[in-house]
């Protein structure tokens, strides 16, 4: 197995999903965090899929126009691989190996964590301390995944004129932006995370900065977009940009609007009824909305109306500085589709 690339400082965040490519650049100053810059561009319809890059010249070209947008100051990148495509294992190891020690023993147990050849593999580890009941055991973090996923994302980037200097999982980098959306009034909270992205509506479930329960809907903000398409008969780029720029007839809200946001919570709260069936042993009190379609108006008001739970928007800067190059308006409209980016970035924050 290869190992994974590992972080360093000053970090380029990206996020190429299946309609956009996201760019987030960060410094800390002292204590505090500041946003030097960041881009979001479009995607052709078909040039991802399902966060598998299918046309790759058509993300490099969009990757490059981020970077030209984005004006950044460092080329030094962080991409995450999907969490489908990536996997995830708690070890339970003797506390006096060292980190070549813990590396050798995962090689040689290989097959008992990754169902594929060794040389299609790669890996990392980050020990996580000693276990909670045996204090002669750790308890260490493997994430591994194919060797092509990693070497496809690597050279986009390096394409678009980026060097990839830490590949991530993109269900980690949910997990270290989660701190700045936790309430700061309820540390000890569990939190719904429902991110909308164009085709899926996540719901993570997040407890002591940990994604516990996650589960999937097809529900996004392409069904949105085919919705204005059939409505009001226009082609599917039109619709999109109707939807983006507004311009649509009075009718919209009543007939495609509210019926599109009544089909996502009815998917929340099934997802809800689920988590309590499956695991939920703690209360959820806050659903934090994320993705580009969480910002839809009325869809928090009306959330929180028929779930009886506070809802609001992610916003992951909201305590971080922000510089004078940044548009503030267009980033806090951007915010919540913003959090992968945002994770990713944290990697060359001293963050995990």
């Amino acid at each position: 197995m290869l190992r994974m690339k590992r972080s360093a400082r000053g970090l380029v965040g990206v996020d190429i999903t299946s309609a956009t490519v996201k760019l987030l650049e960060l410094e800390r100053h002292a204590n505090r965090v500041k946003v030097l810059s960041y881009a979001v561009r479009p995607l052709q319809e078909g040039a991802v899929v399902e966060r598998r890059i299918r046309d790759q010249g058509e993300v490099v070209d969009t990757l490059r126009r981020a970077v030209e947008r984005a004006e950044l100051r460092s080329r030094q990148a962080v991409v995450a691989v999907p969490s489908a495509a990536a996997i995830t294992r708690t070890l339970t190891l003797p506390a006096s190996l060292n980190e070549d020690e813990i590396e050798a023993r995962i090689q040689m147990e290989s097959e008992k964590y990754v169902p594929f050849p060794l040389n299609e593999v790669a890996f990392d580890f980050q020990r996580l301390g000693r276990h909670s009941r045996h204090d002669d055991q750790q308890e260490i973090l493997l994430v591994a995944c194919r060797v092509s996923d990693i070497e496809m994302l690597t050279a986009t980037l390096e394409s678009a004129g980026l060097k990839a200097v830490a590949v991530d999982v993109e269900g980690l980098a949910l997990e270290r932006v989660c701190g700045a959306l936790q309430p700061a009034d309820d540390d000890g909270a569990v939190t719904a995370l429902v991110d909308i992205g164009a085709n899926l509506c996540a719901f993570h479930v997040l407890k002591g900065g940990r994604i516990v329960y996650s589960r999937d809907n097809l529900c996004g903000g392409r069904q949105l977009t085919d919705a204005i398409s059939k409505r009001y008969d226009m082609s599917f780029e039109e619709a999109g940009r109707a939807k983006r720029r507004g311009g649509l007839p009075e009718s919209y809200r009543q007939d495609v609007l509210i019926p599109f946001i009544d089909t996502l919570i009815q998917h929340i709260g099934r997802s809800l009824q689920l988590y309590y069936t499956a695991a939920g042993q703690q209360e959820i009190r806050h659903i934090v909305l994320g993705g580009g379609s969480s910002a839809l108006p009325g869809f928090a008001e009306r959330l929180r109306a028929q779930s009886g739970l506070e809802a609001m928007l992610a916003n992951p800067f909201a305590r971080m500085a922000v510089s004078k190059r940044v548009d503030v308006a267009s980033l806090a409209a951007d915010a919540p589709a913003m959090l992968t980016a945002c994770g990713l970035a944290m990697r060359g924050q001293g963050s995990i």
